[in-house]
């Protein structure tokens, strides 16, 4: 039986009271009567009965009524009917690629057309990026269009495999299934998505992949990045001609905050590629534009961001004035170094200060100097050595570092002590442990409350910090010494002056310069939910996918996102091979229905009918002159 509560049709008893209603009569008198006038009467009340019962059913008031309780009880049972349907018409989900190379020409355009195309009855859409992003779950037909005439392509790389299976499980427990992927097929990072197409088809889900675009033109900025160099920071870029003759590039910089811009151009050979350098970047967004015209517009702009921080004014003080900690310091981009022997009485001036007494301690009055200026937020950094050992170390500055020194210790049998990474830190990031080699160091203990990122093979913290106040006492274990009496090997890696760089820009608030720079497709988790202002777009999140290239704006951090990938700028591909092994690959794995039967359900029609049903009655009424 059609019906989806089929003890609701009880409530069709419900016409029998409104039946004894209209044949309700008031009660008859107690007459006495000849016999004769009453056999009559009688035949005449048998004639009435059969007349009122005929009167009701022709009382056209009775009839809307008796047919409103119909239609109610059948309402309330949850009639339906079933029809045959195409497996199309119940659930389609379209996986569209949004990648950067679909903003080549008309790629994205025609992709969209063709999804409008395949819209059903019922559409879910899946925008596949670097994570695949469910635009639309389960919507109707309107739905579906109105979403595909909002989307646009970003700047990442697609994940059609992740995608797909994104698809899979909204089709799960459907009935009818089948999955839409447009795409160019360029470039796709994860698994093969033909492998994803049959694993889909393994479980009964069409999968068709339809394929947009044609191979075209392009020169583009392919990577870059940014090294401090001489005090200052420098960008180097890579252009790339994908073209097969060779192209001379016109070039148009913006630089930081000054807003000068200047001009040059580059011979860039067919299929080859050529760099640029940019020297003396000032704080701000430096923007590199090649003036040309070609397919993808989105890799002929490139930004970098430069912190735009104080200039750091450091103190270093030593009684040795030949150190290589003092030399990288010199060196620093967007900072004023002053190098003393011993502590000034007042540190207010000073960002940061690095204390490198090598023999001499320091003396009581400077302790409590030094610990007043970090109390009140100043930072300061210990480079160990002898002049740090307990015998020769006031008690109160003991008291502020993050390690407590026990003495000075020697490697005597020929083999030097290596270090190792205990805690991960944008500080520590490019240093090599492996190649640095300890043979003198001075033995300490790790406190309660420090925080060692890098400890010797024994166990004895090298790189530790803490807070004092509302300041950071930074531990740093290597000592600098040249020399015969060197205590290790670090100040001669290369990595020693970038060491430098990475914990001042760390102790100013600022972040490693990369944390300013970041390539499209970088996921990244806020502390906390905050406003995010992307190149399109304000919201609201405590995470973000960077998907376009251009700035953003975060907690006041202007972050520059480029593409800086080859194969998403490459549009020479065509990609006709994937859509082929995805056709040479089909199987027939699972036989199912082309149709499936579905459930339609009349209970709008019903409250249509009852909605005229009850006009008609009121008009009837109306005209009786009951009302």
């Amino acid at each position: 039986m059609p019906f989806e509560n089929p003890l609701a049709l009880i409530a069709l008893l419900s016409v029998i009271p409104l039946i004894i209603i209209y044949m309700l009569r008031p009660r008859p008198k107690v007459l006495a009567i000849p016999s004769l006038m009453f056999v009559l009467k009688l035949e005449r009340e048998r004639k009435r009965v059969y007349a009122s019962l005929t009167k009701i059913v022709q009382d056209p008031l009775f009839l809307i009524q008796l047919l409103m309780l119909i239609l109610l009880s059948i309402g309330a049972a949850g009639y339906y009917y079933t029809s045959q349907e195409p497996l199309s018409g119940e659930h389609t989900v379209l996986v569209l690629d949004t990648s950067a190379s679909m903003q080549v020409d008309s790629r994205f355009d025609d992709a969209v057309k063709i999804a409008d195309g395949y819209v059903s009855k019922k559409n879910s859409i899946i925008l596949a990026s670097d994570t695949p992003r469910l635009a639309l779950d389960g919507g109707d037909a309107s739905s579906a269009k109105e979403i595909l005439s909002q989307v646009q392509p970003g700047a990442g790389t697609a994940d059609l495999s992740a995608a797909i299976t994104t698809g899979m499980r909204l089709l799960s427990k459907e009935g009818g299934r089948r999955l839409i992927v447009i795409s160019d097929f360029t470039n796709s990072k994860g698994d093969d998505p033909v492998s994803s197409k049959n694993l889909a088809e393994s479980y009964g889900i069409s999968v068709n992949f339809v394929k947009v675009g044609k191979s075209a033109d392009n020169i583009g900025v392919i990577n870059g990045w940014i090294e401090a160099t001489n005090g200052k920071y420098g960008y180097t870029g890579v252009i790339k001609n994908y073209k097969d003759q060779s192209e001379k590039v016109e070039i148009e910089t913006g630089s930081g905050a000054s807003g000068n811009s200047t001009s040059f151009s580059l011979d860039v050979p067919a299929r080859g590629t050529k760099q640029f350098t940019l020297e003396n970047l000032g704080p701000g967004i430096t923007t590199v534009q090649l003036n040309v015209k070609d397919s993808l517009p989105v890799d002929n702009k490139a930004y970098i961001s430069i912190p735009e921080t104080l200039e750091q004014r450091i103190l270093f003080v030593t009684d040795d004035g030949k150190l290589p900690s003092k030399t990288a310091l010199s060196l620093l981009p967007n900072s004023n170094l002053s190098v003393t022997k011993a502590v000034p009485s007042s540190l207010d001036n000073y960002t940061l200060v690095v204390l490198a007494q090598k023999e001499t301690p320091i003396a009581s009055d400077s302790v409590d100097t030094i610990e007043n200026y970090v109390r009140n937020g100043g930072n300061a950094v210990f480079i160990a050595s002898g002049a740090l050992a307990p015998e020769k170390t006031e008690v109160g500055l003991i008291k502020i570092l993050p390690v407590k020194p026990t003495g000075i210790e020697n490697e005597t049998n020929g083999t030097d002590l290596g270090v190792k990474e205990v805690q991960q830190s944008s500080i520590t990031k490019d240093i090599r442990s492996d190649e640095i080699s300890v043979h003198t160091y001075l033995d300490a203990t790790e406190r309660t409350g420090s925080t060692t990122l890098v400890a010797l093979e024994n166990g004895v913290p090298i790189l530790s910090y803490w807070q004092v106040g509302k300041g950071t006492v930074f531990y740093m274990g290597l000592d600098d010494e040249l020399g015969d009496n060197a205590w290790n090997n670090f100040h001669n890696l290369p990595e020693y002056p970038v060491f430098w760089i990475k914990l001042v820009e760390w102790l100013g608030g600022t972040g490693d310069i990369s944390e300013y720079n970041l390539n499209t497709g970088t996921l990244t988790s806020l502390s906390k939910t905050q406003e995010i202002k992307t190149p399109s777009k304000t919201f609201t999140s405590n995470h973000i996918l960077f998907d376009e290239s251009g700035i953003y704006e975060i907690s006041g951090k202007k972050i520059a996102v480029n593409l800086y990938n080859d194969k998403e700028s490459n549009t020479t591909v065509d990609a006709s091979d994937v859509v082929q092994r995805a056709a040479a690959e089909d199987k027939s794995k699972l036989v199912r229905a082309d149709t499936y039967t579905a459930k339609n359900d009349i209970t709008d029609y019903l409250i249509g009918v009852m909605f005229l049903l009850m006009l008609a009655e009121i008009m009837i009424v109306r005209r009786r002159g009951e009302l």
